[in-house]
This record gives C-alpha cells, structure tokens and sequence, in this order.
C-alpha cells in the first residue's frame, strides 16, 4: 500500500474510532463539564499519549501476541475493568454543586494538569478493546515490515488525532454557554458518567468467564 494511500485510510480509520462512544470519550466530556477546558485538553493529552504503549507493541509485532493470549488479555482485561470500576464509583459518588461561580474559580485553582494527564493515559492504555483494535489496523495498513520513520510517522499522526479529536470536543463543551447548561445538571451528568464506566467495567471483568 503506497503511503498516502495508507496515510487517508488511517486518518479516516482513526478518527472514526475516536468518535465512537467509550471510555476515553466520556472521559473527556465529564472532565470538560465538571473541570474545565485546560482539564479536557490535559485529559486529552494524555489519552494522545496512551496511544503510545498500544502503537509501540503494535509495530514490534506484539498486537497478535497479546490479542491472542489468554493470560496478557486477561490481566489488560482485569486491570482495565478494575479502572474503569474505579472511575465509576467515583461518578456514582458525585454531590450536587452549591455557587456556580465559586466552584468554578475554585477548580482552576485547584486542577493538577499532570493528574489529568495521567488519568487520560491510564484510560487509554488499559483500555482492554485496544490491543484488537491495534492488530486490526496494522494487519490491513500498516506492517511492522515497514520502515520504522514510516511507523513513526503513522503512530504519530495517529496520537495527533487524537488529540485533535478530543481536545475539539473539549472546546465545544466548554463554551460558556454549553458549559453553564450542562454544569447546573453537574452531579447528574457525573453519576451518568459513573454508571458508563461501570457498566463498561463489568461488562469487561465478565468476559473473562468466557475465556
């Protein structure tokens, strides 16, 4: 596959599925709602980077190993669906919030953009559906065969979607206007968030009786 050609399927590919419901996006929406923009685009970032650990095992030929192994799925499974059940006791647990206005300098004070970015990063990196959808994507366009500035160039255009992706959500959200609305139904929108992620954490953990 010539490189262009690769470089339009991956883009496409890519950003499909960052724009599907999961995980990482109801990460940043909650992030973006309840926190702010610079907590979105720290939290985007660090899903961006995330993608890192899957690219890296991707090109060194790993993806099938790991996608085919019993014992890495069960453990990427096991302490994917613990983090996620992690992020969604946290939302379940969310209280109303009294002074818009207070709350709101109070976060900017009080955010830790290297927390965020971790956060991000765990999500992504545990994320148990990664390592398939990986192989999918470099069996058909990519090859650990190819150069490795040509898979540099790929995985990091591929984390730059990402982060474009992610952080534009994260804009939307955090106009004024959008963001007021969707902040005075704040706890709900959290508690939402908290069952997605719990939901998503059993229904992970449970596939593993099936394997």
């Amino acid at each position: 596959m010539e490189f262009w050609q690769g470089f339009v399927i991956v883009t496409f590919v890519h950003l499909l599925a960052a724009a599907s419901p999961g995980p990482d996006f109801a990460l940043v929406v909650r992030q973006s709602i309840q926190n702010g923009r610079s907590s979105g685009i720290w939290t985007s970032l660090g899903i961006s980077l995330g993608l890192s650990i899957h690219i890296l095992y991707s090109a060194a030929g790993l993806a099938a190993v790991v996608a085919h192994s019993v014992q890495w799925m069960r453990f990427i499974k096991l302490a994917g669906g613990a983090y996620l059940l992690y992020l969604g006791l946290k939302g379940l647990l969310a209280k109303p919030h009294r002074g818009e206005d207070i709350i709101l300098s109070s976060i900017a004070r009080n955010r830790s953009p290297k927390r965020d970015v971790i956060t991000g990063f765990l999500c992504n990196a545990l994320n148990p559906k990664a390592p398939v959808y990986f192989l999918s994507l470099f069996t058909v366009i990519l090859s650990p065969a190819m150069p490795l500035p040509t898979l540099a160039l790929y995985g990091g255009w591929i984390m730059c979607l990402q982060l474009f992706w992610f952080s534009a959500l994260a804009f939307f959200l955090t106009k004024s206007a959008v963001r007021r609305r969707l902040l005075s139904a704040g706890h709900w929108i959290d508690r939402l968030f908290g069952a997605a992620m719990v939901a998503l954490g059993f229904k992970v953990l449970d596939f593993m009786r099936f394997e």
